[in-house]
């Protein structure tokens, strides 16, 4: 299972727990990476922490901004020197894209550049709401274009759009949020799955939050891996 990614979402502003995630969701049969989004990064003491960490990581920011600063940002997180993946949002438009990619490899050739679509808290009603007249899976395959274009190195949605893109785009990284186990509630999230059936539909890896970090994270990770192994 070493071949299955696993991005845990480090999703609290407390150092401790933070700690206490990664070092209980570490195991030698899962590839397992923290993800750390603005709740972490924009803490008192989280930039600090991340400056420090001497493992792979995923920084969360989805920058969605005009291309100058965009790369201003970027730039910004040069010294973070073991920030693996880093997200943007598709919203941002193709030369944003293009220049955060282009940017990226200037200052860590090992820089992954994520695109994000339609966040998985949303749906065809949520994106009508919006103004978008085009639905879910239509607007993500859209997205997906744009950011292959762009250069970037994958696409970050939901495990229900993760089939058709893949057979569009064979090469492309694709990391899917709104992963549950089996009997979870859904909270926030609108488009879910379980990881299980994510890895069917051809996903790179997926993101594993309150599954994994609320409750014994230990016997959590034990469940992730007897889920995967069945």
């Amino acid at each position: 299972m070493k071949n299955k990614t696993i991005f845990v979402a480090c999703d609290t502003s407390n150092l401790n727990k933070i700690k206490k995630i990664i070092n209980q969701t570490s195991s030698n049969k899962l590839k397992i990476i923290p993800k750390f989004g603005i709740q972490f990064f924009y803490s008192k003491n989280g930039r600090k922490f991340l400056e420090k960490f001497k493992k792979d990581f995923w920084l969360d920011l989805k920058i969605n901004d005009i291309p100058q600063t965009a790369l201003s940002a970027i730039n910004s997180l040069k010294d973070l020197k073991k920030c693996k993946y880093i997200t943007v949002h598709a919203n941002g438009g193709l030369k944003m894209l293009k220049s955060i990619k282009k940017e990226a490899k200037k200052i860590n050739k090992n820089l992954k550049v994520l695109g994000v679509t339609i966040l998985t808290s949303l749906n065809n009603k949520s994106v009508k709401e919006i103004g978008h007249t085009k639905n879910v899976k239509q607007l993500v395959l859209r997205q997906a274009a744009l950011i292959k274009k762009s250069g970037c190195d994958g696409i970050v949605c939901s495990a229900q759009e993760a089939m058709i893109v893949r057979k569009k785009y064979k090469n492309l990284l694709i990391i899917t949020p709104g992963i549950r186990f089996p009997g979870d509630g859904s909270n926030d999230q609108l488009r879910v799955m379980t990881p299980k059936q994510a890895f069917e539909n051809k996903v790179s890896g997926i993101v594993v939050g309150r599954s994994l970090t609320k409750g014994n994270i230990r016997n959590n990770t034990k469940k992730l891996i007897d889920h995967l192994n069945k």
